[in-house]
């Protein structure tokens, strides 16, 4: 008769993949540290921990294309415009309703348009 059984050794063997065992690290000069240790400070948290939140973020985010918050907003800016400058300029009138529906479709596609411009701009 086994002293542990299958059941036991399985449920111990699915605990110890969720242990950090695996050690990861590098140097930083010593305004990095500051600035690390600043940042940690400022979230409330240990630096360890800070550090891998930062690396799984990374990692979470590898492969999904993005865009700069400065480009994203150029683009908004630009769709903005195209947008509300054509029914001016060719003698439209442009209702609150108009305003804010325009507003609210370049919200949801500022985006969108920013990652597909700066996809196009890699490939040329």
């Amino acid at each position: 008769m086994p002293l542990v059984g299958d059941e036991a050794i399985t449920e111990r063997a699915k605990r110890r993949e969720s242990f950090r065992l695996t050690n990861v690290s590098s140097k930083l000069n010593r305004s990095e540290a500051e600035r690390l240790n600043a940042l940690a400070a400022k979230r409330g948290q240990q630096r360890g921990e800070l550090i891998r939140e930062l690396i799984l973020g990374e990692l979470a985010r590898e492969g999904e294309p993005t865009a700069s918050a400065e480009l994203t907003e150029v683009v908004g800016l630009r769709l903005m415009l195209t947008n509300l400058l054509k029914p001016l300029t060719t003698g439209q009138k442009l209702t609150p309703e108009m305003f804010d529906g325009i507003m609210a479709e370049v919200k949801k596609r500022k985006r969108a348009v920013a990652i597909e411009a700066r996809q196009e701009a890699e490939v040329a």
